[in-house]
């Protein structure tokens, strides 16, 4: 399995909108061939200096991942999501294995 997982830095007020947007991506997006799973990660204490969320996105594999990170309304629903945040997120691509 290949994917993403980003820190993101919501602006104040916006995690619900963030929450609501992953949900619209699963209901819309999720149909995209090799997407597994999306998660949106809140830890119970802000690790940072900020309140900090982490997503998670799953694919079955890196082909199927960069075929969606190609799509234009991939890019549509990213610009979305990103007037949601103070600044760009971390990303962090590679492969999930299982322990």
């Amino acid at each position: 399995m290949y994917g993403t997982i980003a820190r993101i830095h919501p602006k104040p007020g916006s995690r619900e909108a963030m929450q609501a947007l992953t949900d619209e991506w699963d209901r819309e997006r999720g149909r995209v061939a090799g997407a597994r799973a999306t998660y949106m990660f809140r830890p119970d204490h802000d690790p940072y200096d900020r309140p900090t969320l982490f997503m998670i996105a799953i694919f079955d594999d890196e082909t199927t991942y960069r075929a969606n990170a190609d799509d234009p309304k991939q890019d549509a629903w990213y610009r979305r999501m990103r007037e949601l945040l103070e600044d760009d997120p971390d990303w962090m691509d590679g492969t999930f294995e299982t322990a």
